[in-house]
C-alpha cells in the first residue's frame, strides 16, 4: 500500500504566517489551506484606512475579496484553483458584516461551489481584521 503525498509550503510573497504552519498542505488529493487574511506581504491590510487623526475604517467587502483572492493564489502554488475548494470556513468579528461578506462571497461562488460555515469570533490575530478563511481543495495528483 502506498502512503499519501504530503507536502507543505510557506508561499514567498506572500504575507508570512504568524506562527510556525503552512499556507498549505497538501495530503494526497486534498489540499488544506491555513487560516488567511486580507494582510499583504509587508503587514499592511487591504480593506483598511486609517486617517491622520487616527480614525479607522474598516471595509468587509474589500477584506472578503482580499481574502479570496488570497486562497487562490496559495491554490495555484499548489497546483489547483479555487474550483477545486471544497469546503471553506469563515469566521467574522462581527455578524453585522455578515451582507458584506456574503455578497462579495456570491461573486465568486454558486450554490454548485464549496460547502461552507461561517462563525464569529471574539477576535483574529490582529485589531483590523474583520474576516479570516480556511479552505479544503480537492485535486487529484
Amino acid at each position: 500500500m502506498t502512503q499519501p503525498k504530503t507536502e507543505s509550503q510557506v508561499i514567498a510573497g506572500k504575507a508570512k504566517p504568524r506562527g510556525r504552519f503552512p499556507h498549505y498542505k497538501r495530503a494526497g488529493d486534498f489540499i488544506f489551506v491555513s487560516g488567511t487574511s486580507s494582510r499583504r506581504a509587508d503587514n499592511s491590510f487591504v480593506g483598511v484606512e486609517v486617517d491622520e487623526m487616527g480614525a479607522t475604517n474598516l471595509d468587509i467587502r474589500a477584506q472578503t475579496r482580499a481574502v479570496i483572492d488570497n486562497i487562490a493564489d496559495i491554490l495555484q502554488e499548489a497546483g489547483a484553483s479555487l474550483d477545486d475548494l471544497v469546503e471553506m470556513s469563515a469566521y467574522l468579528v462581527n455578524m453585522n458584516d455578515f451582507a458584506g461578506y456574503n455578497e462579495t462571497y456570491a461573486d465568486y461562488f454558486t450554490e454548485s461551489g464549496p460547502t461552507r460555515t461561517t462563525v464569529a469570533v471574539h477576535q483574529l490575530p490582529h485589531p483590523h481584521l474583520l474576516i479570516e478563511i480556511k479552505a479544503v481543495a480537492y485535486k487529484p495528483l
